[in-house]
């Protein structure tokens, strides 16, 4: 991860690196899957116009045009029609529902993993192509509140299957928070969670700041939010803690029983990775319930690497609504991370487990054949293109990292190599097959 990319913000991987990327896909895939989740794929655009119709900054936004504009287009951001790249995969997912809901069964589990585009200042973490991963569930007209754990746990599951270190899912309840502020009288509670969202970058003295300025809170008003937002546990203790704040709402009691209820059963099936943090807000204002995010133990400056929450409102389509709670894994800044830390690698850097060699230049189809035979048995095979010295065509197969070389005498006879131990034996191209551990590259975690 030392090498500087050409163009800021839109990571390429080397072959091995791109292996780490594909493991990290195929695990979140597998999971989803075996939970029932369906995939899809929205295109890469949007229109201006629905992109920011949930008030996102529209500096993030790639409009796309043409090089020469027809006569009479004005501006992009003038035209609510223009074509843009999707940055997230919400927003399109939303349409996708009202566009198709006459011919989805609901409630609808979906799993989505695609590119999205950001314009926002490249660091570590952050860049402006990524791939995210993210899970959903929508309901027509209503939505069990199971979902909201059942999502948590998935989340747990698969995270726990990567080759990242110890990992926190953070959940907290809008309907918690909400009930709470208005119990102590502060009803901007919108407001109230954008200066709480802040609580990480500013700190607790700045935040009772903001909530005195910009809200008019009093002293005691921002003491009590505060003593809230400090509230994490990895048990259902959290809600005694709320409790002896004094405070009292039915919002506020709604809220801390659906909280209890995904804490509960993430401590019997996902001990110590799911936690209580009424610290955690979620600025986005069309969350309405559970809100997530989760942070790398040891790398929480890195952000939140996966994030979500309930949403009751997200996708109407005229009387219809469709509530869902859903999640978003940020693959490229999860991969970045394991790179750079080298907490995985890879085996090899080509899937080719197998070169056959060739004794002279006539032999190259005869090669084929062998490489045929491997093939349909589903092994990956190279064949040299070149009758050189059977050094060097050894020495081509440790360059790219190909464990094992094939050897076909003038009798017909043939043997393989591993290159690696140095350990020749006779084979047959119908039948031999290399350790399943060298069948295809592993990613494995280090240390």
């Amino acid at each position: 991860m030392a090498r500087k990319a050409s163009l800021s913000g839109f990571p390429e991987w080397l072959p091995q690196e791109r292996l780490v990327e594909l493991h990290v896909l195929d695990v979140l895939r597998r999971t989803f899957e075996l939970h029932g989740f369906a995939n899809i794929e929205t295109r890469a655009v949007e229109t201006v116009g629905q992109l920011l119709r949930k008030g996102e900054i529209d500096k993030e936004v790639y409009a796309l045009s043409r090089l020469q504009a027809e006569e009479g287009e004005g501006p992009a951001k003038q035209d609510p029609n223009q074509l843009a790249l999707h940055f997230d995969l919400t927003v399109p997912f939303a349409r996708y529902v009202v566009e198709n809901a006459g011919h989805l069964a609901f409630p609808f589990r979906r799993y989505q993993i695609q590119k999205v585009w950001r314009g926002e200042r490249p660091q570590e973490g952050r860049a402006r192509e990524f791939t995210q991963a993210d899970i959903d569930v929508v309901g027509d007209g209503e939505l069990p509140f199971r979902y909201d754990v059942e999502l948590a746990l998935v989340i747990a599951e698969a995270l726990g299957a990567l080759p990242i270190p110890d990992f926190r899912i953070r959940v907290n309840n809008r309907k918690l928070a909400e009930g709470f502020y208005r119990g102590i009288g502060l009803e901007d509670t919108a407001g109230v969670l954008r200066s709480i969202d802040k609580l990480e970058k500013v700190g607790a003295d700045r935040v009772a700041e903001l909530l005195q300025e910009e809200l008019g809170a009093t002293p005691e008003q921002a003491s009590l939010a505060l003593k809230l937002a400090s509230i994490r546990t990895e048990d259902e203790s959290f809600v005694d803690q709320v409790r002896a704040l004094g405070v009292t709402s039915e919002l506020l009691d709604t809220g801390l029983e659906e909280l209890r209820q995904v804490i509960a059963e993430a401590a019997r099936r996902a001990p110590g990775r799911v936690i209580a943090d009424l610290s955690i807000a979620r600025g986005l204002d069309y969350y309405t319930g559970t809100v997530y995010e989760t942070v790398l133990v040891g790398h929480e400056q890195l952000g939140s690497i996966c994030s979500g929450g309930r949403y009751d409102s997200l996708a109407t389509k005229g009387s219809r609504s469709f509530p869902g709670v859903g999640l978003s894994i940020g693959v490229t800044r999860l991969v970045m991370r394991i790179l750079s830390q080298e907490f995985a690698e890879a085996s090899r850097s080509v899937p080719t487990a197998v070169l056959v060699t060739l004794a002279d230049d006539d032999s190259w189809s005869a090669a084929q054949d062998v490489a045929a035979a491997l093939r349909g048995r589903g092994i990956a095979v190279e064949v040299a293109a070149k009758a050189e010295k059977f050094g060097k065509q050894i020495k081509y197969a440790d360059r790219r990292g190909i464990p094992f070389v094939w050897f076909t005498s003038d009798d017909g006879t043939h043997e393989v190599k591993d290159i690696r131990s140095g350990d020749q034996v006779q084979a047959d191209p119908a039948v031999w097959t290399p350790p399943a551990e060298d069948l295809l590259p592993q990613v494995s975690a280090r240390g």
